[in-house]
């Protein structure tokens, strides 16, 4: 295996090596921790990975559709719009959830947790019109 900082990997190469270590390599990513999230397709149906922030919140996990604050949101978020039934990682630990985007009333206290976890969601927002979502992530 390359033995590139685990807080370099991004993408294919973070997916594949957090697979490999069961979340060894690639949970913990620049101080922040990291599931991997599996969607499926809206077009292609085919099963898509992404590793992505995320913060416990009681039973349930969140993860923020940022995309570094890009006018449009995210592919995988989009995907799951679509089909809300997805397949999450945590180190070793996988399970079938279902994901939906945090109700108004909920989502205040939701970007906070988040925040505090990784606080430039706060700079990413103020970059784009669109409110980003936070999605919760309810094992099934």
């Amino acid at each position: 295996m390359n033995e590139q900082n685990p807080d370099e990997l991004f993408g294919t190469e973070h997916v594949k090596r957090y697979r490999a270590t069961d979340g060894e390599v690639g949970h913990a990513w620049r101080g922040a921790s990291v599931l991997l999230l599996t969607t499926r397709g809206r077009r292609s149906g085919e099963e898509r990975t992404t590793p992505l922030i995320y913060g416990s919140y009681g039973d349930d996990y969140l993860v923020v559709a940022s995309k570094g604050g890009a006018p449009q949101p995210p592919s995988w978020y989009r995907n799951l719009e679509e089909h809300p039934e997805v397949a999450v990682q945590v180190g070793g630990e996988r399970f079938a959830a279902r994901a939906r985007t945090a109700r108004p009333e909920e989502k205040p206290d939701m970007w906070r947790t988040m925040t505090a976890i990784w606080p430039a969601y706060d700079s990413y927002q103020e970059r784009t019109d669109r409110e980003i979502p936070v999605v919760v992530l309810e094992r099934v």
